[in-house]
């Protein structure tokens, strides 16, 4: 056996042939600094469709990003071919940093939870007042994750033909829920978009409704250029409609451009048409974090118990109302809201 002193030489050390000619592994990862940015606009069975600039282009995750998943609405950088020819393919070699998740679980006893939209401004919770009737948990439900994960609410309220808005107005009012009333002579000539797109402007909005409320109706009113599937017949039976919306898609509303969290112009907007919801699971939702769409009460949280739930008997929110620091209906809406976790939708 042949051994070496302190002062080898290189040339006396022998190296294994690296018999596949290639480079050997290694643990660096380019940092792809010349990466161009886009945006997700949709997510089809491994395929991304993107935004680079005015072009579309198809993209694939790169393996560097292990199990992290892109979805509608992420800012990503991609490399490769960006021509957005046919039979071209491009890779997501990065994931910005999200400003707000929208995020569900399919029921409250599943602990995966599954990102819907990223980085939206506002989301939008269409229901219709009749055909089918309101479903307030479901509403509620939404409203929790939106408050959860950054986002605006904004209640859009259709078919007001066959049933008025008054119950449904009353039960949110406390919220302070910008609204949206329409009927569906207004989905026809154009008034009911023109009043949903005043909310709309420069901002990314997520559409969510169940089956048969005229979600998609409404948004192929807001962009014709890229009219959706809608719905047919509401069952008699269920009262819900059937899915036909399967995968959520971004479309640009007229003038292009997205919201401040994207960093394009303003005056334009994108709108995030999702599935039809059956169920709106909140596994995932932290009730702390509920609190901070409540401004005026948040303060009073600082006399509660360590892991206070807000409703229980040594909450101190229940003093800082008593003493004229907010609505007592204020109170009574968290508490509503913090309890739809435990109650089904159909409740």
């Amino acid at each position: 056996m042949r051994r070496y002193g302190k002062h080898t030489d290189e040339d006396d050390i022998r190296s294994r042939p690296n018999r596949k000619g290639n480079r050997p592994r290694t643990n660096i990862r380019p940092k792809h600094e010349d990466a161009a940015e886009g945006m997700v606009l949709t997510v089809d069975r491994g395929r991304l469709t993107c935004l680079v600039g005015d072009r579309i282009v198809m993209a694939m995750k790169a393996r560097e990003l292990g199990r992290k998943a892109a979805v509608v609405g992420d800012r990503v950088a991609l490399v490769g071919d960006l021509s957005g020819q046919k039979d071209t393919l491009a890779r997501i070699v990065r994931i910005e940093e999200r400003t707000s998740v929208l995020r569900r679980t399919a029921d409250d006893d599943d602990p995966y939870e599954r990102v819907v939209v990223a980085n939206a401004d506002q989301l939008a919770i269409v229901t219709a007042l009749a055909d089918p009737e309101p479903r307030p948990r479901l509403i509620d439900r939404c409203l929790v994750a939106a408050f959860d994960g950054g986002l605006e609410p904004l209640l859009v309220m259709t078919k007001s033909d066959l049933a008025p808005p008054d119950k449904l107005l009353e039960l949110y009012g406390d919220l302070d829920i910008p609204y949206v009333v329409t009927s569906r002579a207004e989905l026809e000539n154009g008034d009911a978009a023109d009043r949903v797109r005043a909310h709309l402007d420069g901002k990314i909005t997520a559409f969510v409704g169940h089956s048969g409320v005229g979600k998609t109706t409404l948004v192929n009113a807001l962009v014709p250029k890229d009219r959706r599937r809608t719905t047919g017949h509401v069952n008699a039976v269920t009262g819900r409609g059937r899915h036909t919306t399967t995968s959520a898609l971004a479309l640009p509303l007229s003038g292009g451009g997205t919201s401040r969290s994207s960093g394009a112009e303003s005056g334009g907007g994108w709108v995030v048409d999702t599935p039809g919801i059956r169920s709106f699971g909140l596994a995932h939702i932290d009730p702390s974090r509920v609190i901070h769409a409540f401004p005026d009460l948040e303060p009073g949280t600082e006399g509660c118990p360590r892991a206070c739930s807000h409703d229980e008997p040594d909450c101190a929110l229940d003093a800082w109302v008593e003493e004229g620091h907010a609505d007592p209906a204020r109170l009574y809406s968290l508490r509503r809201l913090l309890a739809t976790r435990e109650r089904k939708e159909g409740d």
